[in-house]
């Protein structure tokens, strides 16, 4: 992984390419460019046969320096760097900042490469790729360029620690309407990665997320519940309840498809599906009852949610005791309806 600093000053992560990939991306530019060199020369041949041996010597090294050279310089700059080599092996041809190349940096990359590529037959680029710390040859060096990988390998992260056991079903009165996606996003983050972050700055974040979630819904964490749980909980919840809309209205309420059971053995939320004991989401990782101070019988209750304000009925709506139900008084208004008998 290299770090590169652009001028705006963000660092930015690139994966240098490695010696064999860029090593067989150019070995696919040059066959590629020798047949077109070929084609290109035995049509020069056959138009130029009646002229003697040094116009036709000119005209043979005039082909090769348009197709062998300025054909990949002309490449790189209409693709950005992308020849056909690199398409192929996912790699790109980008400035030191990470910025895309232009002309003066092909045609200096296409320029040295003569020299490093076809007349030593790439003996110079590959030494100089080995010497350098990020694989870069001499024309990358005078150009100011650098060859990276675009396709990178994602490890899956779809599947979330599940929260502790004595937390499952504990939020299913939370109203998380007002929770907005970018707050889901963050939160999904933050726990499929919570396990690579530093002790001190994963707690700080959770704290942080719990307490915008908090204030979203109207309902802080139960006491004693860490940060961490509290939002895996509030994610399991969620996914269960998006699990229950699709079979109430999507495809399967009709078609017999059963959505998966939160809890069920292999699923988001089984015990031990991600990962052995002591890890995120088992008994002592940061939930188990009495870890955190709540009891068993803390862990089971369940959360008090806010009740909602009474609604109290005006004076004029309020039938008095002496006066009998469905006969209007004398005073109140006519409206045209009359009292069912």
């Amino acid at each position: 992984m290299s770090e590169l600093v652009t001028g705006e000053a963000v660092a930015l992560e690139l994966r240098p390419a490695r010696l064999p990939s860029r090593a067989l991306a150019v070995l696919l530019d040059l066959v590629v460019a020798s047949v077109a060199y070929i084609i290109v020369t035995v049509a020069l041949v056959t138009s130029t046969a009646s002229l003697d041996e040094a116009a036709q010597f000119a005209v043979s090294l005039a082909a090769f320096v348009l197709v062998m050279v300025g054909g990949p310089i002309a490449v790189e700059t209409l693709s950005h760097g992308r020849s056909l080599g690199k398409m192929a092996f996912g790699l790109r041809v980008v400035r030191d900042d990470g910025g895309p190349i232009r002309f003066r940096h092909a045609l200096v990359r296409g320029g040295i490469g003569v020299i490093e590529i076809l007349l030593t037959f790439g003996v110079v680029a590959c030494v100089a790729s080995l010497v350098s710390a990020r694989g870069r040859r001499l024309g990358d060096v005078f150009a100011g360029t650098l060859v990276v990988r675009e396709r990178i390998p994602v490890s899956p992260s779809g599947f979330l620690p599940p929260p502790p056991p004595w937390l499952a079903g504990r939020f299913s009165g939370l109203d998380l309407s007002a929770v907005p996606d970018g707050l889901w996003l963050a939160m999904r983050q933050y726990l499929a990665r919570m396990q690579q972050l530093d002790p001190q700055v994963g707690g700080a974040m959770a704290e942080r997320l719990a307490a915008d979630l908090a204030a979203r819904t109207g309902t802080p964490a139960p006491h004693g519940v860490p940060p961490a749980a509290y939002l895996a909980a509030v994610v399991q919840e969620r996914q269960a309840r998006e699990a229950r809309r699709a079979l109430t209205n999507g495809p399967g309420a009709a078609g017999g498809v059963t959505a998966p059971v939160v809890g069920a053995p292999g699923v988001y939320g089984a015990p031990g599906a991600y990962g052995p004991p002591g890890t995120y989401g088992s008994p002592g990782a940061y939930g188990a009852p009495g870890a955190y101070g709540p009891s068993p019988e803390q862990a089971s209750a369940p959360v008090q949610m806010p009740s909602p304000p009474a609604v109290t009925a005006p004076p004029s709506a309020v039938v008095g005791e002496s006066e009998p139900r469905g006969v209007p008084s004398p005073e109140a208004p006519r409206t045209g309806f009359a009292p069912p008998a």
